[in-house]
């Protein structure tokens, strides 16, 4: 389909990883060498031969929520589904943060109040799945929670997912520090409707960044990757097919961080 082709073309022009430049520019797109497999094709290898099958190298996720709606919404446990499914997970767990957990809806606080909670859930985690390489996965405020953990100390995460990252805050302001202090590879998921996240203002982060950065654009999707149904039928697009391309690269992230260890 029309879209199908837009969307994969503007993947893979944007997927490339961005490394630190200490000497010189490096535009490293992360390619293997010719013998071996390239991500798609180990992904694709592991689900057809070995789905199902649990080892020290199936990853443990653990996936944080947006501001607005805790792990039960639909949009988390679909994503949820899909997360789990496609990385082969031994878990994927999800929690609610304290001001929302039990039906409360309250505010949410600065992220950075949301660290230590979230940090404690990730030790609990790594200490049930000892040996497994973490994954840390956000929604919008969870993906920048994530980040902040990722930078703590006591974690040692394999990579981060980045779900809708709101780089912009409400007062229009940039915030790009926590990125900028990352060492753990990342990977953005991003629609191209998000308000929260301009790609240009995204992409002049990302050179500036000193860990590995990727970035798969969903056209017409907004913070949560919704496409519009105006979108869709001039394009010919579908939403699953769309999430499904979304997932497909993050599968791809993941296998070459397994395939590097």
């Amino acid at each position: 389909m029309e879209s199908t082709t837009r969307a994969s073309k503007r993947r893979r022009t944007s997927s490339q990883s961005l490394k630190p430049e200490p000497k010189e520019v490096i535009n490293d797109e992360n390619l293997p060498e010719e013998e071996e497999e390239d991500g798609e094709e180990m992904a694709a290898h592991i689900d057809s031969s070995e789905k199902g099958k649990k080892d020290i190298s199936s990853p443990v996720i653990v996936f944080a929520h947006g501001a607005g709606a805790p792990s039960s919404s639909d949009w988390m446990v679909r994503w949820k589904k899909m997360l789990q499914k496609a990385l082969n997970a031994v878990e994927v767990v999800t929690f609610d943060y304290p001001y929302i957990a039990g039906g409360k809806r309250k505010a949410p606080p600065k992220a950075e109040k949301l660290v230590e909670f979230h940090t404690d859930i990730v030790r609990k985690t790594v200490a049930k799945y000892t040996g497994h390489p973490l994954i840390l996965v956000g929604k919008s405020m969870g993906s920048r929670v994530s980040c902040m953990v990722a930078n703590g100390e006591d974690v040692d995460a394999m990579g981060i997912i980045c779900l809708g990252y709101p780089l912009k805050g409400m007062n229009g302001a940039v915030r790009d520090e926590t990125l900028l202090q990352l060492k753990v590879p990342v990977m953005f998921v991003q629609g191209t409707k998000d308000g929260f996240c301009p790609l240009e203002k995204l992409d002049a982060v990302r050179k500036k960044m000193n860990a590995v950065s990727e970035l798969h654009v969903i056209e017409g999707g907004d913070h949560s990757f919704k496409i519009s149904k105006k979108h869709l039928q001039s394009s010919g697009a579908t939403q699953d097919a769309a999430e499904d391309h979304a997932i497909q690269s993050i599968t791809t992230f993941v296998f070459n961080l397994l395939k590097d260890r």
